[in-house]
């Protein structure tokens, strides 16, 4: 009897969905935007249920694409946005909108609890760092302005984990998240015990009973109902698996599977990871990158992300370019990159259009320096590019600055589909970068995640090997590597001088005319 799993991601700019046989082979996928919205600067919001109804509609468009038998699918398994909450009520019934990790509305609440707080979370959970974009902030923010939401909140959730209860009919009573979504908190847990840290929450000062239990990733947590597969085209009682959070998914969907593996997620929000099979308390004393766990027990994930690294460029294409939803916009703006010098004429970008986070700068925004009138589109766009290697940069210095020297990066997601930038990213980095013959990250790796947990797989990262193979490797050029190494410190000196005296002048004057 064939046998096929559905994985999801519910990511920041689209949700995806995708069939696999047990064999891993791609059966059909989905893809469906999501709609972001910006009440004010710095903020961002999103609709609960969007993520709901782009599973949804993405399932039955799989499922019509690959004419298989319903009865055929044997599990389900999700990964998300892991730095974001959906607040709840009783009937798992959205309360609030749903604010993920692109919003910066609770600077005030971070600089209070890194003021008066004792930082137990930099010893248990290896992170020093207190920002507004982390959910716990996120929470002490609508409990200090938003008293109806969080009166009505009995339970949050992560946006992907509210889809697979939702599928299940699961009530607050039943609110689960995985380890790895558990990690986009930042703070509230305990490395070793990979569970919340009642200590830590007393701190932060909202209620325990808030927050979801903590299961395994590949922990069976209800089964489709019949109403749910009425609606989807499924039938009742397919396994739901917990799922895990998208950074560690997609390292898992593209073979980033062993301790020492690095990985460059180019997504909505930019991602450096490295793997680890030791917590990584040491991590906490840089005061930039954050430590948590990856899907697998026993595995640790250090990281440093850019929130808006890749929807900056999602940002140009729909407001610069006014071409909304035209993915070849983007092939065509690689061409005109391709065509342009290392530095892109001198025009630099500081790609901070929904702040800073590692290291955290609450006032930072984006910024273009080095304009003439001789510059064209291509010398902006190209210098996006750059400007996301350069961020890079700076974490692997750190990386480096530990004794950690990373050999291979392996490159995942949209970005992965230009050459031209996976060379620029080895040049910068000056290590061997890859791209795989399959960029399907997340959905695939939810895919095998869903078949462990229905036992029909033994071996996740076996397997993931088996189904990933290497597409092109990108070596460094020692003359470009030089001539970005001039560039970067020139960034850097204007980066850590002037203009962050700049990004805080600018946040003075937002505040005054809001």
């Amino acid at each position: 009897m064939a046998k096929y799993y559905i994985g999801y991601d519910c990511g920041t700019m689209g949700t995806k969905v995708a069939i696999y046989s047990l064999e891993g082979e791609l059966i059909s996928e989905a893809y469906k935007e999501h709609v972001i919205k910006y009440p004010k600067p710095g903020w961002a919001e999103m609709e609960p249920e969007q993520f709901y109804t782009c599973t949804v509609e993405g399932i039955k468009e799989c499922m019509v694409k690959s004419k298989i038998d319903p009865k055929d699918i044997k599990g389900i398994s999700d990964s998300g946005i892991i730095c974001g909450i959906v607040p709840i009520d009783d009937n798992w019934k959205p309360v609030g909108p749903y604010i993920p990790f692109l919003d910066g509305r609770a600077v005030k609440e971070a600089e209070y609890v890194a003021r008066n707080s004792e930082p137990l979370w930099a010893e248990e959970a290896g992170n020093s760092q207190v920002s507004a974009y982390m959910p716990p902030m996120v929470m002490k923010w609508i409990q200090n302005n938003n008293k109806p939401v969080f009166n009505a909140t009995k339970k949050t959730l992560a946006a992907s984990q509210y889809v697979l209860g939702k599928l299940g009919g699961l009530k607050a009573k039943d609110a689960f998240i995985d380890w790895g979504h558990l990690s986009g908190w930042v703070l509230g847990f305990n490395l070793k015990t990979r569970n919340w840290s009642e200590k830590q929450i007393e701190i932060l000062g909202f209620p325990y009973e808030m927050l979801p239990k903590v299961v395994k990733p590949w922990d069976i947590v209800g089964y489709v109902t019949k109403e749910q597969a009425a609606i989807t085209g499924l039938v009742e009682g397919i396994p739901l698996v917990a799922g895990s959070g998208d950074v560690m998914q997609s390292n898992l969907g593209s073979g980033v599977v062993e301790n020492g593996a690095c990985s460059d997620i180019a997504g909505t929000a930019s991602i450096f990871t490295i793997l680890t099979g030791a917590d990584s308390k040491r991590i906490s004393d840089t005061k930039t990158l954050v430590s948590g766990f990856s899907t697998f027990d026993k595995q640790y994930l250090t990281y440093g992300f850019i929130p808006a690294g890749g929807l900056s460029l999602r940002w140009f294409r729909d407001e610069i370019l006014r071409e909304p939803g035209n993915a070849d916009s983007y092939d065509d703006m690689n061409k005109l990159a391709e065509a342009l010098p290392i530095g892109s004429d001198g025009v630099l970008f500081y790609p901070y259009l929904q702040g800073r986070v590692n290291p955290s700068w609450p006032s930072a925004n984006a910024a273009w320096l080095g304009l003439y009138g001789s510059n064209k589109i291509s010398n902006l766009y190209k210098s996006m590019m750059e400007s996301i290697a350069f961020e890079y940069l700076s974490w692997m210095n750190i990386f480096r600055s530990m004794g950690i020297e990373i050999q291979t990066t392996t490159i995942i997601g949209g970005g992965s589909k230009s050459d031209m930038w996976s060379q620029l990213k080895a040049d910068i980095l000056n290590t061997t970068c890859k791209t795989l013959k399959r960029s399907d990250g997340g959905a695939l790796g939810n895919a095998a995640l869903a078949a462990y947990g229905v036992g029909d797989i033994k071996d996740l990262a076996q397997t993931i090997n088996k189904w990933v193979e290497v597409k092109k490797i990108f070596k460094p050029i020692k003359s470009n590597h030089e001539k970005y190494m001039d560039i970067f410190e020139t960034r850097e000196d204007i980066l850590n001088g002037p203009l962050k005296e700049i990004f805080d002048k600018l946040a003075n004057l937002r505040g005054r005319l809001s």
